[in-house]
């Protein structure tokens, strides 16, 4: 069962070497092109910056085709920028995520060693500061049920390690469910045997989602 962590929303973290001050940005993408757009909105908000390093890393290219992964050190010396930005990521476990660090040059050289490290730790603290989230291929159950078995409902749901998303009380009681793909039928299972075959149940197609 395939899962990838990945990052909810945007963050923003910032650190200070020698007076350069170096603001890590990163986003949540899905394709090139998206990536790319984030690339330019943050150029564009920092049009007195020295420098716009980036890297990202995308499940697919687009149209299906394999994952991709790119960076670029925007005028530092080479491996000493973009290369870096990227292995925090990869270090991180992260994909679908996008990562554009600013630098604003404050006068004093910090060297290679000292530009690995400045990438480095601003990259890390912008992860630091963003929410994680494991994706998993998901499928969403829908159960109506009666009052007197919601409870039963309930237990049943935890004991199969199902999260409930919301539960709707009209005239009887809708519960939506999420739970790992693969891992729905003992509990579809199991409440037919507690509705003795007269379960109302819908299960939705499998889906990539937060789990």
């Amino acid at each position: 069962m395939s899962s990838y962590t990945t990052i909810e929303g945007r963050a923003v973290a910032e650190i200070e070497e020698k007076k350069s001050r170096f603001i890590a940005s990163l986003a949540h993408v899905e394709t090139e092109e998206e990536a790319l757009a984030f690339l330019e909105e943050i150029r564009a908000a920092n049009r007195m910056a020295r420098h716009n390093v980036y890297a990202y890393i995308l499940r697919q290219g687009g149209a299906g085709a394999a994952g991709r992964v790119r960076y670029s050190d925007d005028g530092e010396p080479q491996k000493t920028a973009g290369l870096p930005t990227l292995e925090v990521l990869q270090h991180a476990g992260l994909t679908d995520v996008v990562c554009v660090v600013t630098r604003y040059f404050g006068g004093v050289l910090l060297g290679t060693g000292g530009l690995v490290r400045a990438y480095t730790q601003s990259t890390q603290a912008g992860i630091d500061a963003a929410q994680l989230v494991v994706v998993s291929r998901c499928v969403d159950l829908r159960i109506r049920i009666a009052y007197p078995r919601y409870e039963q409902l309930m237990r049943l749901a935890e004991d199969h390690g199902a999260k409930v998303l919301s539960t709707d009380f009209a005239d009887a009681v809708t519960m939506n469910l999420r739970m790992l793909d693969g891992t729905q039928q003992p509990l579809l299972d199991a409440l037919t045997a507690l509705e003795r075959g007269q379960e109302d149940v819908e299960v939705g197609d499998p889906i990539d989602a937060a789990f």
